[in-house]
């Protein structure tokens, strides 16, 4: 429930504007726009420092997973915090969260996805995969084993490795340089079956994706490729759903030419597709190494997650391993009071059976998306389960995209911000992963609200003579 706290929105606005650098801010524009205030939520709400209530469509990050305000997860954090807030992870030392949180998320997993790799969220997850894969070869004995596979589109974090890996091209920065093609680092064309060629079936694509796949493993050669990561759904991409059977058959591509299989569900773990971890229920596959973050605390405690397969573990570990190090670690690693907040996260998913109300509503949640489909602007709602996207174009028979200087998805969510929602505005794009303890009756207020939001847009756009849809 929200407090009685009276802010003071003025000074908190300047003295963020004046000495807080957010992430992906505008350089130009920082010290003048500044940010929103929000200072409290409460289920799937949340309200800015003038008390204006909105719904949070993103959940947070996509990582508000069981809602805001809950009192029992506060409850176990400062319980932890005050009977130890922390200590080393180094030197074979853990706590007792921690190693329950282990075994908890081997219980969850599929397969023998067992050996559980803490870290401080899913950037470092990705990173220290790919650490994990290359210390994995060189010890077994494929030292050529270092070409990273990922696609376009794909979002896998924000380290210097991990930017790299990620396909979003728009998000990269001209001033900074990445690890490229020519390095060890290449982007497959994105599965992104709305935008295929004119003409070709969806099975057709499928199969052009998957052949996308081998192919450059045989043109960098078998014995050269180390991994091959992928996102079940493209999150940050636009939530890019690829064709059916696609993942289980780049898997086969990855066993048959000894690529290790990276599955990135950061974001998709944990409820978000209506599974602790979708690979197995909803996509078939057991991959040899899963990455979470987010949901895994719900975005209470950051944690991160890099869980690794006993096929992979057992090859570097136990009586026949010889010098064999994992030399990689987080101050923050398996973090006492993270690791608590995983614990609860978990007991009330299960207790309250969250994944299976996502299983419920979530087909509901795409069906109201859809409904929008009568938008002249709206070409493509596409999703899974309590994650959405609305694909906004110029032109809905040739899916022109509107100019990005137009900032479609910025129009959208500044107008549906002023009714009562948050919007995840990307380029021409309008992502929603709400909380998943989100209702009928709320999703319904949600896409009403979204709906008025681009009506809004369109009005604005047909006035300033920028379109004529």
């Amino acid at each position: 429930m929200r407090s009685n706290i009276k802010y003071d929105t003025k000074d908190l606005w300047t003295k963020d504007k004046e000495h807080v650098l957010h992430a992906w801010s505008n350089l130009q524009t920082v010290r003048e726009k500044g940010s929103l205030v929000v200072a409290e939520a409460d289920g799937i709400y949340v309200w800015d420092s003038d008390g204006n209530k909105m719904i949070d469509g993103p959940a947070g990050m996509w990582c508000i997973n069981i809602g805001y305000g809950r009192g029992e997860m506060a409850d176990a954090i400062a319980e932890q915090a005050r009977r130890m807030p922390y200590f080393s992870p180094f030197h074979q030392m853990t706590s007792p969260p921690t190693a329950e949180l282990g075994a908890k998320i081997a219980e969850l997993t599929p397969g023998d996805l067992n050996e559980v790799f803490f870290t401080t969220g899913g950037s470092t997850a990705v990173d220290s995969a790919i650490r994990f894969v290359w210390s994995y070869h060189r010890y077994t004995g494929n030292k050529n084993k270092k070409h990273i596979i990922s696609r376009l589109d794909s979002y896998h974090g924000s380290t210097y490795l991990t930017a790299s890996i990620c396909g979003k091209m728009t998000d990269r920065s001209p001033y900074f340089d990445y690890i490229t093609d020519k390095d060890f680092i290449h982007h497959l064309p994105s599965p992104y079956p709305y935008r295929r060629p004119e003409g070709t079936s969806l099975e057709e694509f499928c199969d052009e994706k998957v052949a996308d796949l081998e192919n450059k493993i045989l043109e960098l050669g078998p014995e050269n490729v180390a991994c091959f990561i992928a996102e079940p759904i493209l999150a940050s991409g636009g939530v890019i759903v690829p064709p059916p059977g696609y993942h289980k058959r780049t898997l086969e591509i990855c066993r048959k030419y000894d690529v290790i299989y990276i599955s990135d569900e950061v974001v998709t773990a944990f409820g978000r597709l209506g599974h602790f971890f979708a690979s197995e229920p909803v996509y078939d596959i057991v991959p040899d190494i899963i990455t979470c973050a987010k949901g895994l605390t719900s975005g209470y405690m950051p944690l991160g997650a890099l869980i690794i397969s006993e096929r992979l573990f057992g090859a570097v570990a136990g009586a026949q391993a010889k010098d064999s190090v994992f030399a990689n670690g987080f101050t923050y690693s398996g973090h006492p009071v993270a690791a608590a907040a995983g614990l609860k996260n978990i007991e009330i998913m299960e207790r309250e059976k969250i994944c299976e109300h996502v299983r419920e509503v979530g087909p509901y949640f795409m069906e109201r998306l859809e409904s929008l489909y009568d938008l002249p602007m709206v070409g493509e709602v596409r999703g899974s389960h309590l994650m959405g996207c609305v694909e906004c174009v110029a032109n809905r028979k040739t899916k022109e995209r509107f100019k990005l200087e137009l900032g479609i998805g910025p129009r959208i969510d500044m107008h549906c911000q002023k009714n009562g929602l948050i919007v995840r505005p990307f380029e021409h794009f309008c992502v929603l992963s709400p909380p998943l303890v989100i209702t009928k009756e709320e999703i319904d207020e949600m896409v009403r609200i979204l709906r008025e939001g681009m009506e809004a847009t369109m009005n604005d756009l047909r006035r300033e003579g920028l379109w004529d849809g």
